[in-house]
């Protein structure tokens, strides 16, 4: 893998919940502006997105470096696995400026509230908070019982952005692309990353 540029990077988690499109399309969007993305890929995202979409992602860091690289067209991604912690992103010296959970289940919002680090993701997911850079945490869970309410807030009150998967109408979308653009359109401007994904409010075509 080749090393990745210091302050450009983003690190972008993928876990086991249902929406496996909003992460694939970040992933997308990411590397099409020009960002460096360090992956990180729960067992159970694996899984989902085998059954969501028509991607067959190989089980291995490296191979899923090499797969996603060449289907995005891009040299600026690299995986890293569950017990990778010589990943840059494992330590508060090669923090990263941002990282986003998308989709984040409520398991894993739980496990970073706590400080659990217990894998990489978790880990990583410490360490931006602990040195003050923005998380953004895609949650896609309903209902939401008072546990998860809990630990939002508890991550709210630490700077962390709750993002839930909720899409739009208003924009009249006609198709299921839409919907997720528009939930990956306000990812990215919580990343202040210019993007075309739709017409804001208030703007005439």
């Amino acid at each position: 893998m080749s090393a990745r540029p210091y302050k450009s990077s983003i690190i972008l988690a993928m876990t086991g919940a249902s929406g496996a499109a909003y992460g694939l399309r970040l992933l997308e969007c990411l590397v099409q502006a020009g960002e460096h993305v360090d992956v990180l890929i729960s067992q159970p995202a694996q899984i989902v997105i085998g059954m969501e979409t028509d991607l067959e992602l190989p089980s291995r860091p490296a191979e899923q470096t090499r797969f996603l690289r060449e289907r995005f067209a891009s040299e600026n991604i690299n995986v890293y696995g569950k017990d990778q912690w010589t990943a840059p992103v494992a330590s508060g010296s090669g923090v990263a400026r941002a990282m986003v959970v998308c989709p984040c289940t409520t398991g894993t919002l739980s496990a970073i509230a706590t400080g659990a680090s217990n894998s990489l993701m978790e880990r990583a997911a410490d360490v931006i908070l602990k040195e003050r850079q923005k998380l953004v945490l895609v949650v896609r869970e309903t209902p939401l019982s008072d546990i998860h309410l809990d630990n939002m807030l508890k991550l709210s009150r630490m700077d962390a952005v709750i993002l839930p998967a909720n899409p739009g109408f208003y924009h009249q979308p006609a198709a299921i692309e839409d919907l997720v653009d528009f939930v990956v359109a306000r990812i990215l401007d919580q990343l202040d990353i210019e993007h075309q994904l739709q017409t804001r409010w208030g703007d005439r075509e």
